[in-house]
């Protein structure tokens, strides 16, 4: 796609999809932690964790590589916000891009809010019209597959 448009190597992690199919879509499949030490920038797709906890906690966070970008669009609690702002403030990262948060609205007196080189945005990543387009042609599909007796494949856990 896009980043292999300006010449970006691509690593993916994802723990439920086979190599193959990571490599079939122009990617490196790489475990987690080596991804953040290598790469440039991070971005996150992913659930919450059922436990609550970050997924990328301090020492992840703190293991990413120097001057990396970090880009959460996806759920709050994914990322812990406290040591993102510390390692915003102190350099090591070099920006971070952030559309969902533990607690939403964000804080007043978030750190997050004083963290240099940082993006905050109201969680409206998906407030596009393809975006709502086709969120809800995955509704109708799945109303379709529940009324013909079949199981929906977005359930709602």
């Amino acid at each position: 796609g896009y980043a292999r448009a300006f010449g970006m190597e691509l690593l993916a992690h994802d723990p439920y999809v086979p190599d193959a199919d990571v490599r079939a879509h122009g990617a490196e499949p790489v475990a987690l932690d080596a991804l953040l030490t290598r790469a440039d920038a991070v971005s996150l797709h992913t659930p919450p964790d059922p436990s609550g906890a970050p997924l990328l906690d301090r020492a992840r966070l703190a293991a990413m590589k120097q001057g990396a970008v970090l880009v959460n669009a996806a759920r709050g609690g994914l990322v812990d916000e406290h040591a993102l702002a510390d390692l915003l403030g102190s350099g090591h990262l070099g920006a971070a891009a952030l559309d969902a948060f533990s607690t939403e609205p964000l804080p007043a007196d978030h750190p997050l809010r004083e963290a240099p080189r940082t993006l905050l945005t109201s969680h409206m990543a998906a407030c596009t019209p393809e975006a709502n387009q086709a969120m809800g042609a995955m509704v109708a599909e799945d109303v379709v597959r529940v009324l013909a007796g079949k199981e929906p494949h977005h359930q709602v856990r």
